[in-house]
């Protein structure tokens, strides 16, 4: 069934339609329109061959039957006079070239130049045949010259032409359905592919690509399906991935504290053990409370629900505090941490959301350092940047370092390994960006935010 109720039948069948419809307009319009040209054409030359007759025949009626005979064969048209005698007798044959017939007594186009005195042409049927007629008033009396010639040739032509083009019509429509619907199934396979694609991605399977080669909108339609493919394989993957790395940051703290949990209440600990534990397992909390606000923070960036401020902040002082917060740190691990306050400037942003992303960059530059190495936050043209003079970044992975989890050298990142996406998160929602430059010897991240006058301007 639906093989005749697809996009290919009717294709087809539209195709046929509109062929047919064409087919039959030309049938309409060139055979009457032939038909009419040859019967003028015809009544034309039996015009001009009356008037000819008329002007020549002989006043002399006993020299006619020649004569008649001789313009007959001339004209290739019978031609028969007539004298109008007027009602009820009307016309009386006088003179015919052809056998005489009752066909062509009381001939109407004869009778009408008779009463009208005027030449009149036209066509007539005559025992169930159609005539050429032409008929001219003779004169000096109220005799009438008729010219008639059959219209079998004529009309045969047209029937010819008819028969030939009904039979041309029919192959074409003949021929138009089998290619049409030839072409038409084609398209349509093409799209049923489509269905299929569309069928296997609505069902997660992303696999296997969807190709299709023309060059038309289905063959754009069918690479933009698979451009879509890829990139719901991508986010799948990246689901899966999250998925997993975030099941496994929060079952280690969990883990962790169950044990300690388990210690405290099954084994007798002096003072000092449990202290211990305590502060172990209050860092477990902190590393879960942390996670979870970054994994909330991470909802709303993807839902679009991520509010952030857009008031005028001072880097510099952002970049003192963060420093004075991490200066502890820097020197427990062995680490300098220095401050360069170049005239940052006023930006638009939230102060509390660019503190969180400093924090991330201080805390990410003292994890990948040496000890005895430096960490540098310098302030200026708008931005902030941290430099550490760590290992670097491997180019194949510094454009992969902002994603969610992502593993370096086949171990989970540091901390929960969300920072430095959310931190990118942040900047996009202020209208800024976070950029990555790393070689050999020194890596540096920038926060660049829209300054107070440029945003003032374009609003």
């Amino acid at each position: 069934m639906r093989r005749f109720s697809g996009v290919g039948a009717r294709l087809g069948f539209a195709l046929l339609v509109v062929l047919a419809g064409a087919l039959a307009l030309v049938y309409l319009i060139v055979v009457p329109s032939l038909e009419n040209r040859l019967v003028s054409s015809q009544v034309s030359e039996l015009r001009r061959a009356a008037a000819g007759v008329a002007r020549e025949l002989p006043a002399d009626r006993f020299r006619w039957p020649d004569f008649l005979e001789t313009a007959s064969e001339s004209a290739n048209a019978r031609v028969v006079v007539y004298d109008y005698l007027g009602p009820p007798s009307a016309l009386v044959v006088v003179g015919d070239s052809g056998v005489k017939s009752s066909t062509v007594e009381q001939d109407a186009i004869a009778l009408r130049a008779a009463q009208s005195r005027r030449p009149v042409s036209g066509k007539a049927d005559h025992g169930g045949e159609r005539f050429a007629e032409a008929a001219v008033p003779l004169p000096g009396g109220r005799s009438v010259l008729l010219v008639q010639s059959p219209l079998h040739d004529a009309l045969a032509s047209v029937d010819l032409v008819r028969s030939r083009l009904l039979l041309a019509g029919l192959l074409a429509l003949v021929v138009a359905l089998t290619f049409g619907y030839g072409g038409a199934w084609l398209f349509a396979r093409r799209l049923r592919r489509l269905e299929t694609a569309a069928e296997r991605i609505a069902a997660g399977q992303f696999d296997e690509p969807i190709r299709d080669t023309g060059a038309d909108e289905v063959g754009e339609l069918a690479r933009t399906f698979d451009r879509m493919r890829e990139r719901l394989a991508a986010l799948d993957h990246a689901r899966r991935e999250f998925i997993a790395n975030a099941s496994h940051e929060l079952r280690t703290p969990l883990f962790s504290l169950g044990g300690f949990l388990e210690l405290m209440t099954d084994e007798e600990l002096d003072p000092e053990t449990q202290r211990e534990f305590l502060t172990t397992m209050r860092e477990q909390v902190d590393r879960l409370a942390k996670l979870a606000t970054e994994l909330l923070d991470l909802s709303r960036a993807d839902a679009g629900q991520l509010r952030v401020e857009r008031v005028p902040i001072e880097l510099d002082r952002v970049a003192e505090t963060v420093a004075e917060e991490f200066a502890p740190v820097a020197r427990g691990g062995g680490r300098s941490l220095e401050v360069e306050t170049n005239g940052g400037g006023l930006v638009l942003g939230d102060e509390q959301r660019v503190i969180q992303i400093s924090r991330v960059l201080v805390e990410n530059a003292l994890v990948h350092t040496p000890p005895g190495t430096s960490v540098h936050v310098r302030t200026g043209d708008g931005a902030l940047s941290v430099e550490d003079e760590g290992p670097g970044i491997p180019p194949e992975h510094a454009e992969h370092v902002f994603e969610r989890f992502y593993r370096v050298n086949g171990q989970l990142a540091s901390g929960s390994g969300l920072g430095l996406a959310i931190a990118r998160e942040l900047a996009r929602a202020m209208g800024g960006s976070l950029e990555l430059e790393s070689a050999p010897g020194r890596t540096v991240f920038t926060l660049r935010l829209p300054a107070e006058t440029e945003a003032s301007l374009s609003a």
